[in-house]
């Protein structure tokens, strides 16, 4: 059976959009997309407990319900294009196929971790393979996309690259200089604003006169869509147009991935400043379960292959803690100063 959405929900939720795959995605690709989603969701899910345990450090955005986004957008990348992620990253590393053992590592402070365990959550770099780095700051990580792109056209590389950005980035002013140069030189660059309606716990409403984003573009001669964020299929097909049409030399794109925010702005948020019974509703529209429930109803997947499917992303992250627990190391001290500087030397 479909996912019951509540008719309040479709109401408000105006780009809700049902679950259906584009002509040309294949259902191996699809049920590949499906333990992407799950492996995220078992990651962000098992890192707010750990927090709460202690057993890892500094602070921790989880990506719980946002799945769909990040899937979607980097299925339709190549291996060798580029992504920016944000302080809410780890859906976005994964979804690029960054090793959550090392993630996790990384999460823990441990020496095989991505960054030696000296970035931490929000600081996570797989650049080998077309991660660019995390950021702490709102919107930080905009300018790098664009530099990606020009550095893909300078050179003629190929690459497309994705500057992923909250709602709250998109009100930096970085965000319109970066719009308005990939529009002038036509970079392949895609920029794709996660809209989940707060900027931690300030309304998008509240500080924004247009508060339809993609709609924004048009100043900058960019074709802007919103899409549905619950929605991987639809994310999918928005990113794949907007890939060819940077691949082709057309320049960039914008796309809303619009959602609602589920749960806090960061692991230890209690959301005071919000009704969380208005938020209940809009559980219905989660990917997970919109995604599981379409095999179903069209037969492309019985319940136990989706029962395996899950489980092995709850092994995978069972075993991404075990390696971080008990077969990493703690940073040297003689390794302090290293990577903090070009070259690894110490300015004096």
């Amino acid at each position: 059976m479909p996912v019951e959405i509540p008719k309040e929900v479709l109401k408000n939720f105006k780009c809700y959009t049902p679950y259906k795959a584009p002509e040309g995605l294949s259902v191996k690709k699809q049920l590949g997309m499906f333990y992407t989603m799950n492996l995220i969701r078992e990651f962000d899910t098992k890192v707010t407990d750990l927090w709460m345990e202690n057993k890892i450090y500094g602070i921790a955005h989880s990506y719980v319900s946002s799945e769909a986004i990040a899937v979607g957008a980097c299925a339709a990348l190549d291996p060798e294009d580029y992504i920016v992620s944000t302080h809410r990253g780890h859906g976005h590393c994964i979804a690029k196929g960054s090793d959550v053992k090392k993630m996790m590592a990384e999460l823990y402070g441990k020496y095989e971790g991505y960054n030696h365990g000296k970035g931490g959550s929000m600081h996570i770099a797989d650049v080998e393979n077309g991660m660019l780095g995390a950021q702490g700051i709102v919107g930080g990580g905009i300018p790098f996309a664009l530099g990606a792109a020009l550095s893909s056209k300078v050179l003629n590389k190929g690459r497309v690259s994705i500057g992923f950005h909250g709602d709250g980035g998109s009100n930096q002013g970085v965000w319109h200089e970066a719009m308005n140069m990939a529009s002038a030189y036509k970079l392949p660059v895609i920029y794709i604003c996660e809209n989940n309606q707060l900027a931690i716990s300030t309304p998008l409403q509240n500080v924004t006169g247009q508060s339809d984003l993609y709609l924004r573009a048009n100043g900058y001669a960019v074709p802007g869509v919103l899409v549905d964020g619950y929605n991987v299929f639809a994310v999918y097909e928005a990113v794949k147009k907007a890939v060819d049409r940077a691949r082709a030399g057309q320049g960039p794109s914008f796309i809303e991935a619009r959602t609602i925010r589920f749960l806090g702005h960061f692991v230890a948020d209690d959301q005071w400043y919000r009704d969380l019974d208005t938020v209940k509703p809009y559980w219905s529209l989660e990917p997970l379960g919109r995604m599981r429930a379409y095999f179903l109803d069209n037969k492309l997947a019985g319940e136990d292959e989706l029962k395996i499917i899950e489980q092995q992303a709850v092994k995978d992250v069972e075993e991404a803690i075990d390696y971080a627990s008990n077969d990493c190391t703690e940073p040297p001290a003689e390794k302090l100063y290293e990577d903090v500087y070009a070259g690894g030397e110490i300015i004096k």
